[in-house]
């Protein structure tokens, strides 16, 4: 039917209907009652107290903010609520070569002079620093997010400051399945309505195909338009009533297991996540303002589980809290995130482990991305293909990133990192990893989520270095050069040394879980002194 000018007046979607709770489902229910419950649709959720709720990481990058932002959850709010902290980045520890040490963090690496990438510039320092004294400098210098880590200490970027601190950026540490929970009082508070029970059962509709109710095992039947599947591996919807398919990753990515527990902080939380290699796979470590998040991530082709968890519980910093327990999954995703009139969120999307924190985004970008696309009946193929095409595009993007730290590693001294070491990786990541190699050249394609600087951390961290810089470089003084990279890094040690720490700075704005009453965010006692660099 042609509406005013020619536009069509389609019929909307009335009914949605979300399986399955945890992060991803509260998540959806939370985002749509605030923008979509406007009398004329209905949000329902369906979870069911008897199925436990899957988490293999409490991390998030920084993205995770304008989520928030979105539902209007104010920061110490939020900190409050889920016992969280900050993160300025990942600590990688054994992952080049034994021994070894780095930090991803967010944010950049200096400043560029007279459009010319710092990288280059470092990467011309470094080759005067290696012929001169056989040491190359630590690029981590010059990364407010890096100093500030390693001194334990956090401040949030001031607005319009003109300061270093202004280049902090930052993610947070929080215990998800509070955050479930906060999400969970706020959707219902805008109209999602909670159903519990247990589904037995996926109608679909004889002629299309369409998932037209479920029904639960007391008998009710909940009809719907538009389901989210986010019911974790099993993909209750989307796999087990569509049987969609699932592209295997394993063979880049053949960690399958993971082996979490809880431990007792020995001290004040860190302001960033910790990534240690072991024999078959890695360890995490989350510091929460009331505990601390550890697991080992590992692969059961190289390592029995027996002999995964005495690695874990030999490794822990704090005495455990409760008894460690073993998550299964299979890297890779769905062939297709939305099949029919089911849009898949979370595990039942598809999973990529935890190295870089990255699950929570993939939720919080099928969000998005729906609410960019979100249909009227009857659902057009040709949106349902885009959705596909960009989260398809996402998934292996991250897939590359995360292949990344396999790949780039010396490590000789087990079949497991032998086998990472020397695997065929995808094309895509074969030729950054070449242009890298070559001149330290780094180009985002598409809409990537890990930008050059995150490529050059894991690059230089895990020993990398390109054959030569971009001659480029060479069209800038030497002498100028050296003094302005020598000024950098004294203003990033001694900002980073004025912050509050970590602690004091999540206190003293509010944000500590027994904080009396909310204060004002503010930039800390710093801001004066740091504004004056």
């Amino acid at each position: 039917m042609a509406g005013i000018n020619g536009i069509g007046t389609a019929k909307r979607i009335s009914r949605v209907v979300i399986v399955g709770g945890g992060t991803a489902g509260w998540m959806a229910a939370a985002a749509m009652s605030r923008f979509f419950n406007d009398g004329q649709r209905t949000i329902t959720l369906i979870e069911s107290d008897a199925i436990g709720i899957v988490g293999v990481g409490e991390a998030t990058i920084p993205p995770i903010r304008s989520f928030n932002a979105m539902l209007d959850i104010p920061e110490n709010e939020f900190l409050r609520a889920t016992k969280g902290t900050y993160k300025l980045g990942i600590e990688f520890v054994n992952w080049g070569r034994q021994g070894d040490r780095y930090f991803h963090p967010f944010g950049g690496y200096g400043q560029d002079l007279h459009g010319i990438q710092f990288h280059h510039l470092f990467l011309r320092e470094a080759a005067r620093a290696a012929g001169t004294n056989g040491i190359s400098p630590d690029i981590g210098h010059f990364s407010m997010c890096t100093m500030a880590a390693h001194a334990g200490r956090f401040a949030r970027p001031s607005a319009g400051a003109q300061s270093l601190v202004s280049q902090i950026a930052y993610a947070y540490h929080f215990d998800a399945s509070l955050y479930a929970a906060h999400l969970r009082q706020l959707a219902e508070r805008q109209g999602t309505v909670r159903l519990e029970g247990r589904i037995v059962k996926v109608h679909r509709d004889g002629e299309s195909g369409d998932v037209t109710s479920v029904q639960l095992e007391d008998g009710r039947l909940v009809e719907g338009e538009l389901f989210v599947d986010c019911s974790g591996f099993r993909g209750l919807l989307i796999e087990e009533a569509l049987e969609t398919g699932y592209d295997d990753w394993s063979h880049w990515l053949p960690m399958d297991r993971a082996i979490a527990v809880p431990t007792a902080n020995i001290g004040s939380p860190d302001p960033f996540t910790r990534s240690t290699g072991h024999a078959a796979g890695w360890q995490w470590r989350i510091p929460l303002q009331h505990r601390t998040g550890n697991g080992h991530v590992f692969s059961s082709g190289f390592m029995d589980e027996d002999t995964a968890r005495d690695v874990l519980l030999a490794n822990l910093e704090g005495e455990p809290l409760q008894e460690p327990r073993t998550l299964r999954f299979l890297t890779g995703m769905r062939r297709k995130a939305w099949n029919h009139n089911v849009i898949s969120l979370g595990l039942s999307s598809g999973f990529i482990e935890p190295l870089e924190s990255t699950s929570i985004h993939l939720i919080q970008n099928g969000i998005a991305r729906l609410f960019a696309l979100f249909p009227d009946n009857p659902i057009s193929p040709i949106e349902r293909d885009e959705y596909n095409r960009g989260m398809k595009e996402l998934y292996e993007d991250v897939r590359d990133f995360i292949i990344l730290h396999y790949k780039a590693t010396q490590r000789d001294d087990t079949a497991f990192w032998r086998y990472v070491r020397d695997m065929e990786v995808p094309a895509s990541l074969a030729r950054k990893i070449e242009l890298w190699r070559l001149h330290g050249r780094i180009f985002r394609e598409n809409a990537e989520l890990f930008v050059a600087p995150s490529w050059i951390a894991v690059m230089l961290g895990q020993n990398i270095w390109p054959q030569a810089y971009d001659p480029i470089a060479d069209t800038l003084d030497e002498q100028k050069v050296a003094a302005a990279m020598e000024q950098m890094r004294d203003a990033y040690r001694d900002i980073a040394a004025k912050l509050p720490t970590h602690e004091e700075f999540i206190r003293q704005s509010g944000g500590w879980h027994d904080a009396p009453t909310a204060q004002p965010p503010s930039p800390g006692p710093f801001a004066a002194q740091a504004a004056a660099r």
